[in-house]
């Protein structure tokens, strides 16, 4: 019970995450405004409230800010989903790699921890490519150094390293190391992290309709100026707080609608995909140096008959 609440404290206090340093300096220059109309409704000239006149803006502010949460939350969503598809899809590429493909020769075996380490790169060039990152520095324990400087030529490279990997594929395929079905298998799951890949490919090029965002900033910015003029009359000095907490809900929304949309940054708000890799490559590491249980069973001797 202490630990939630400490963690519920922290959560309530912490900078990190918060949309509060992106949008302070827009609620203090509201409450500004607030200010600003405060004096001229004591000194010089009242002001009569006018809810009606505001009630439509109201109405449509709150209508597309939800929408527009919504929206971008769907987006995040979906790239979350597509990166839990590249997840799975790895482990089990890699699982099968390592249980189906026959070995014949050390050869073999170097050949499949090759291109189990593939799935690794794959997933972490497909991290950068979505970062618009170009760096092949966490690539380098991966990949040997002629696929490095081939892959630094590529003009896509996550899908330059699946091709390699449906080249393998093909080659144990007529070396008849696989049989036809557990080609199909694994062809299977290769193409499932080509498809998470054209997924968050479309979630990165498919940005919010221009004259959809700028519309509602616009009407941010009439809300909350026009926020003062309505309760003024009501309120008198309060409406300098009541302004910059309006500001501060309706700004901080959409702001955080702003940050999510494209979830493959480097925003505290955005997924880890630090994290999701690292999880890819211990999993697959893991695999790589397990033994096959075949080994450790005992042979028992047949009952004479």
């Amino acid at each position: 019970m202490w630990a939630e609440r400490r963690n519920w404290v922290a959560l309530t206090f912490t900078w990190r995450g918060s949309v509060l340093s992106s949008v302070l300096p827009r609620v203090v220059f509201y409450g500004l405004v607030a200010w600003v109309v405060v004096l001229v409704h004591k000194n010089w000239m009242p002001l009569p409230p006018f809810h009606l006149a505001t009630l439509a803006v109201e109405v449509v502010v709150g209508s597309l800010l939800f929408f527009r949460t919504n929206t971008a939350y769907d987006r995040f969503w979906e790239g979350r989903k597509a990166w839990g598809t590249i997840v799975n899809s790895a482990r089990n590429l890699a699982l099968q790699l390592l249980v189906m493909v026959e070995e014949q020769t050390p050869r073999d075996r170097a050949a499949k921890e090759e291109a189990v380490r593939w799935v690794i790169a794959y997933a972490i060039a497909l991290k950068n490519h979505l970062r618009g990152c170009f760096s092949l520095e966490e690539l380098q324990g991966l990949l040997s150094r002629d696929r490095l400087l081939r892959l630094a030529q590529a003009d896509h490279r996550p899908l330059a390293i699946a091709f390699w990997l449906g080249d393998y594929l093909r080659w144990q395929s007529q070396q008849q190391r696989v049989t036809s079905y557990q080609f199909i298998g694994l062809e299977r799951r290769l193409s499932e992290l080509v498809d998470a890949l054209g997924i968050c490919e479309r979630i990165l090029r498919t940005p919010q309709p221009l004259a959809y965002s700028v519309h509602l900033r616009h009407l941010l910015i009439l809300y909350c100026l026009s926020f003062p003029f309505r309760l003024v009359s009501q309120l008198g000095w309060g409406v300098i707080p009541a302004t910059a907490i309006a500001a501060f809900v309706v700004l901080g929304i959409e702001e955080i609608a702003l940050e999510i949309e494209n979830p493959f940054g480097n925003d505290p708000n955005d997924l880890p995909l630090e994290q999701i890799c690292q999880v890819i490559q211990r999993d697959l590491e893991a695999l790589l140096h397990l033994e096959s249980s075949h080994q450790l069973t005992v042979a028992i001797p047949s009952t004479p008959r």
